[in-house]
């Protein structure tokens, strides 16, 4: 497939000079807060939301101002300095303003204030609130330079600071030894993706001598074809260590051990977005590269199927949510695999679902916060009555998720799936299938934890509440008392409720995103101008009846029957494998942890044995010697005169026993 001629890249004029605030400002908030310590207590959450309102401020001004351009004139470059001018290597520090950066920055820095402002309630009696809002302010000043940087090098500045910040963050509560090994966990299964990153930069520069996007993507013809697809492929793998994919996907649902707010941030705004962000950023180099499209489609079908699977299985609200996460990413994998045809539809279901998921995770986090921390949906049950914004602002992101008709997910979901038609006679069936299936087990698990939670009888009133460690409740109450959540955290539930319904008819209604990111991903190719596995026509009506089917089934198993407060152990094995995440921690063990253990011991012995051992042997060998010779050396002279007279009889009998002196 040609690539797509690439836009004219042109200086940033104007407002757009003023670029670099959207970093500097969320920046400066963590800088200080980390800084000044203690001593921000009383008044570090209220810089920590100052900051990113600001950055979003300055996002909306800039976003503006590229609706006003022609959509040709819409690509700026800000070059900031000189970065890094080694031999060859010239790296310049800088900012690409473009329809595709500026949507990312709408989504993370707009979500991410309503999260900040969500988290000066939620975090209110904790110690290390100020703590909390320096490491949301440096996630999203990291995950800004990841969007905004002009070159693959800046990108991997923000891609390394993601994970720094993710890693503090995942393991806030630090007396908790389970929030220690997940952040370990993330960090380390982040690593393996970055490894492919870097290995793709460093085959770019050898292939082009530069890393810088304009140079890399007008120049993307000149890379030889095996080059290319070993670019596009190490590029999916960091692809999947940050957006959670298989087979880098088991960190993902572990990560909910940080405070509530930070999964909201992870999975709606920030770190598992980089990925398809990444795939998007690269259409040139991919749309060259067939084999790395049809890579990508292939492991974003996988992960939306196993993410759907074993979101069915569990039990707690949080790790549910996850696992829809890792499902709901994989629709968007694979729509940016399929190219052109996808591209739009991707992102639009990554804004869309940027609403209803960080809703849902901040809605949990309501729940949790009126049941004293607890996340097992077995001890919930009839909180509607109890929590009735929670419960109205996480239906509208329910109803989202599931593609209820003519809400936000219906629209942008709907557009993959007919996407997916197109991939080929065999393929398009293959994916439709996929995509489909997921759809109906995604609103199984959904409509399964909406019922566990909301509805039915009052589980917990005959309970009492478990102690949590790390959590804020040192002493846990004698009962649970769920209540409502105060003001700072309804309000960015609401208005997120309001993106849940509302934002997928207006971003896919005239194709208006399609349109205004035509600079940075090219033309969009509409699903119906393509032949398809059947009629793309049909994609809504049987979308819907798969929602209906699986919501049907989950009030069948779980609304008309009694939940016990304890999860049965004697079950299927479809619901075993499902619970133990379709083995993918042990596969992971068995493939990679344990042998890597074994071969980290067998060269710890053949270095102390083999290196060391041979270093050391010489030394005692030396020392020995020497320490017998140095007996030798008695100091006195009788003992030197015997020596060489008994060395001189040696000689005389030697010379005599080979022929004479004469």
């Amino acid at each position: 497939m040609a690539a797509a001629p690439l836009p004219e890249v042109l200086p940033a004029e104007g407002a757009a000079g003023a670029a670099w605030l959207l970093v500097a400002l969320p920046a400066l908030g963590a800088l200080v807060l980390f800084v000044g310590g203690r001593r921000t207590d009383r008044w570090g959450h209220l810089l920590g939301v100052a900051g990113v309102v600001a950055s979003f401020a300055v996002a909306v001004v800039l976003f503006a101002g590229s609706l006003a351009l022609p959509a040709e004139e819409r690509v700026r470059d800000l070059g900031l300095y000189e970065w890094i001018a080694v031999g060859a290597l010239d790296v310049e520090f800088g900012l690409r303003i473009d329809p595709l950066s500026l949507t990312f920055a709408l989504l993370i820095t707009g979500v991410g204030s309503l999260i900040h402002i969500y988290s000066v309630g939620y975090m209110s009696h904790d110690p290390d609130r100020r703590k909390f809002f320096a490491q949301l302010n440096l996630f999203v000043a990291a995950m800004l330079v990841l969007v905004l940087g002009n070159g693959f090098v800046t990108l991997y500045l923000g891609w390394e600071g993601v994970g720094l910040a993710s890693y503090l963050l995942i393991g806030f509560y630090t007396g908790r030894r389970s929030a220690g090994s997940a952040a370990k966990k993330a960090f380390l299964m982040n690593r393996v993706g970055d490894v492919g990153l870097a290995l793709a930069i460093f085959l770019l520069f050898l292939e082009l001598g530069t890393t810088q996007y304009g140079e890399v993507f007008a120049r993307a013809g000149e890379i030889s074809p095996g080059a290319l697809t070993a670019i596009t492929l190490l590029l999916l793998l960091g692809a999947c260590g940050k957006s959670g994919q298989f087979p880098l996907q088991a960190w993902l649902p572990d990560a909910m051990e940080g405070p509530t707010p930070v999964s909201a941030l992870i999975h709606a705004a920030t770190m598992v977005t980089a990925g398809v962000y990444l795939i998007a950023r690269a259409n040139p180099l991919y749309d060259l590269a067939p084999v790395g499209q049809l890579v990508v489609t292939i492991i974003g079908a996988i992960t939306l199927v196993l993410g759907a699977i074993i979101g069915c299985a569990y039990d707690d609200i949080k790790k549910v949510l996850a696992y829809s996460t890792v499902s709901q990413i994989g629709y968007m994998m694979l729509a940016v695999g399929l190219g052109p045809v996808g591209y739009a539809a991707a992102l639009a279901h990554l804004l869309a679902h940027g609403f209803f998921k960080a809703g849902l995770f901040l809605g949990a986090g309501s729940v949790m916060h009126g049941m004293a921390d607890e996340t097992d949906m077995r001890r919930f049950g009839g909180l509607w009555r109890h929590m009735p914004v929670t419960f109205w602002t996480f239906t509208a992101g329910f109803l989202a998720l599931i593609g209820f008709p003519f809400l936000s997910g219906f629209y942008t979901k709907d557009l993959i799936i007919e996407a997916s038609l197109t991939a080929g006679p065999v393929a398009g069936w293959i994916f439709g299938i996929a995509t489909l299936g997921a759809a109906g087990l995604t609103a199984f698990y959904m409509t399964r934890l909406m019922l566990m939670t909301f509805f039915g009888p009052e589980r917990w009133k005959d309970l009492h509440p478990r102690r949590i460690d790390g959590a804020d409740l040192e002493d846990p109450p004698e009962h649970y008392h769920p209540h409502e959540s105060v003001a700072s955290m309804t309000a960015p539930m609401v208005l997120l409720a309001i993106g849940s319904v509302g934002a997928g008819a207006f971003l896919v209604g005239g194709e208006r995103l399609g349109h205004y990111l035509e600079a940075s991903i090219g033309v969009p190719v509409e699903p119906h101008d393509l032949p398809a596995a059947f009629p793309v026509g049909l994609v809504p009506y049987v979308a819907t009846v798969m929602m209906l089917a699986g919501a049907g089934l989950a009030y069948l198993l779980v609304g008309r029957r009694e939940v016990p407060v304890e999860r049965p152990q004697r079950v299927s094995l479809p619901v075993r494998a499902a619970r133990a995440d379709l083995f993918a921690n042990t596969i992971n063990e068995g493939l990679i942890a344990r042998p890597g253990i074994w071969l980290s011991r067998a060269l710890v012995y053949l270095d102390n044995r083999g290196v060391d051992g041979a270093v050391n042997g010489t030394a005692a060998l030396l020392g020995g010697t020497s320490g017998r010779l140095r007996r030798t050396q008695t100091g006195f002279v009788r003992s030197y005169a015997l020596t060489i007279l008994g060395g001189s009889v040696v000689l005389v009998a030697a010379l005599l026993a080979v022929g004479g002196i004469g």
